[in-house]
């Protein structure tokens, strides 16, 4: 049985680093201007957004030094004090890294626990709020590596999102199926199918008990299937299916495209088809994408399954990049009713212990 770590963001905060202490520490002068980013005077805030990042510094740097740091480059700090920094009140908007401990049997790893207040970020957008948190602070030279293992977002921020477009109960009232799992499968093979092939493996599999069927993440609008034909072809099997079965049937149509104002066509063309749900790959296509995307299916109707792609170059690594938990925590902000999960045990990294 695989156990995830789980971070206490609430940790007790570490009083502000002087001067003298720095010193006496080992710290490089060049990193002095962090030092006001270590340390929360006045406590958390129930309104800050906290980080907790696994932390390797470069050879010689204290982990004090790597969290101020980190804290630093993603929020309000750079690298030398500037004249504009006189114009505003750093100390209401800068990040300050306020805990640190080693990870249990791991050598020269720690956890930096990191506190933002809410005013750096622009309500409703996971853009923003990634860029600040996860943006130029991993390629900081102090550091060896960094992941961003878990945030805790206070509800006076997640407030301001809209959230998935509708829910699992939606989802079931839409398909009148009640007590039991829904049950689906990707057509395959993923490339190469025509438009009219592919609806007949939709059909098959539909007819043959399936509740849903889905397009892989990669099936856009390629010379051999363009999305139109596909959507035809896939709306015609759900219906005939339906037909036959007298059950409620639905294909997840990828709606990913290259630009927004594609995706949303292609989703506006599925509805009038009369399908019940599309489909986007949320990190390829990107949050904002996404979000704008869950904005039109919870106004017009279709459900919005979010494939996970692209997710291991960010998640892999167990000491740099980002834990799945926060992409998943992303979006659920940004909105999407569920997501491709992938197999417990299959092609992909795991195994059955």
């Amino acid at each position: 049985m695989i156990v995830l770590p789980v971070y206490e963001l609430t940790k007790p905060t570490a009083n502000a680093i002087s001067l003298a202490m720095a010193l006496s520490s080992g710290w490089d002068p060049v990193w002095f201007e962090f030092i006001a980013f270590y340390g929360i005077p006045c406590g958390l805030m129930d309104t800050d957004i906290l980080a907790a990042f696994r932390v390797t510094p470069q050879p010689g740097v204290p982990p004090e030094e790597a969290g101020a740091a980190v804290a630093a480059e993603s929020s309000t700090g750079t690298w030398t004090t500037v004249w504009t920094d006189g114009l505003t009140s750093l100390d209401r908007y800068k990040g300050r890294c306020y805990h640190i401990e080693p990870v249990p049997g791991e050598e020269n790893q720690f956890i930096a626990y990191v506190a933002y207040p809410l005013d750096l970020f622009e309500e409703g957008s996971v853009t923003n709020m990634f860029t600040s948190i996860v943006g130029n602070v991993f390629g900081f030279k102090a550091l060896a590596a960094l992941r961003l293992e878990d945030l805790r977002i206070p509800p006076a921020y997640t407030q301001t999102f809209q959230g998935p477009p509708h829910g699992i109960q939606v989802e079931r009232e839409k398909l009148n199926k009640y007590g039991r799992p829904l049950l689906g499968c990707t057509i395959k093979p993923k490339l190469g199918l025509s438009a009219k092939n592919c609806g007949r493996a939709v059909y098959e599999c539909l007819r043959g008990g399936l509740d849903f069927t889905k397009d892989d993440e990669n099936v856009n609008s390629q010379p051999f299937m363009r999305w139109r034909d596909r959507f035809l072809f896939c709306a015609e099997a759900i219906y005939k299916a339906q037909a036959e079965t007298g059950e409620i049937k639905g294909h997840y149509l990828n709606a990913t495209a290259g630009t927004c104002e594609e995706m949303i066509k292609r989703a506006v063309f599925a509805r009038e088809l009369g399908v019940p749900i599309v489909m986007h790959d949320y990190l390829t296509g990107g949050f904002t994408a996404n979000t704008s995307l869950a904005h039109y299916c919870r106004d017009n109707g279709p459900l919005l399954h979010i494939h996970r792609t692209m997710h291991a170059v960010i998640d892999r690594q167990k000491n740099h990049g980002m834990h799945f938990r926060v992409l998943a925590k992303a979006l659920r902000l940004s909105g999407g009713d569920h997501i491709h999960a992938g197999t417990v045990v299959g092609k992909f990294e795991g195994d059955r212990e």
